[in-house]
């Protein structure tokens, strides 16, 4: 049976340059070795993974009326996803980062927030919940933890389950401008960093069960090649990373939440939803931007079977 799951918020075009080992000075160039766009955002490149895995996706949010607007939902449509909730504005251009990707996979970036910032809960299409198994809204600091935590609430009261990703860092005063929609949210998918940081934990462990103490129903967090943590207020579950040579790692989180939000969905264990959001990390992380090479849940799954880890 097909998972039918929501995306919606943040979505970007990032332009990829491949091959950066410095910037250079004043108004000299620098040969590279490539350069090439693709869809990203915390709602975006989770869609095009979820879509990838088999999920038929729904996403909404906002981009501008550029061409920059044109090639991201072209490339969302491409990847199967479902872009009709997409609003388009021309109060700001689309939302676009450049990512100069260095020899290790490091990727520094320049973003311009665009169109994101524009998107409201008003431009949100309710009845297009409806039949979904999941939620998954990327970017709640944009919306504001109360219409944040008002559409979550809506999201649950209709059957789904639902899950967040902040595409901000670490800061204790941004958990607290999404306070309110924690209490909603059955899946919190920060990364190592934000815990730390949101919290003021010393460790990842102390800092996912503030987060619960917040209101989340399971953290679930990225630690790079140190994998996953997984923490409910019964249990605590490390899934380690795949041994793989990185290219990459732009997309990685929205990588793993698309793989973990799918575990979730089909009943598979915290460990097991997380050992697939590993595996689909791991694809991401291979190539360049999050819809580099080609893969689905088969192939992902056969590859968590095969490939060892750290």
């Amino acid at each position: 049976m097909t998972v039918t799951v929501a995306t919606i918020g943040v979505h970007v075009l990032d332009t990829h340059v491949i091959g950066i080992e410095s910037i250079p000075d004043g108004s000299e160039g620098q040969l590279v070795e490539s350069i090439r766009t693709s869809p990203a955002g915390t709602a975006g490149g989770t869609a095009v993974v979820l879509s990838r895995l088999g999920v038929r996706v729904r996403s909404q949010g906002a981009v501008g009326t550029d061409p920059l607007g044109d090639a991201l939902l072209g490339a969302l449509s491409r990847e199967g996803v479902d872009v009709s909730g997409i609003v388009r504005t021309g109060a700001a251009q689309t939302s676009s980062s450049v990512i100069p990707v260095r020899p290790n996979g490091d990727r520094p970036a320049w973003h311009c927030i665009g169109a994101n910032g524009a998107f409201t809960l008003d431009h949100v299409d309710r009845a297009a919940l409806e039949g979904a198994a999941h939620l998954h809204l990327g970017g709640p600091e944009f919306l504001g933890g109360d219409a944040a935590g008002e559409l979550l609430a809506h999201a649950k009261g209709l059957g789904l389950s639902t899950s967040i990703d902040l595409l901000a860092p670490g800061d204790p005063g941004m958990l607290e401008w999404i306070a309110a929609a924690l209490p909603h949210t059955d899946y919190f998918l920060p990364n190592d960093e934000q815990v730390l940081g949101f919290t003021g934990a010393d460790d990842l462990v102390a800092g996912s069960r503030a987060l619960l103490e917040g209101g989340a129903g399971c953290v679930a967090t990225t630690r790079g090649r140190k994998g996953a943590l997984v923490v409910t207020r019964e249990e605590v579950v490390e899934v380690p990373a795949f041994r793989i040579d990185v290219v990459d790692t732009t997309g990685c989180g929205d990588a793993f939440s698309a793989g973990f939000v799918l575990g979730r969905a089909q009943g598979r264990s915290l460990a097991d939803a997380a050992r697939l959001g590993c595996a689909a990390a791991a694809q991401v992380a291979q190539g360049v931007g999050t819809d580099a090479g080609s893969y689905d849940l088969a192939s992902v799954e056969a590859f968590a079977a095969s490939t060892p880890t750290w």
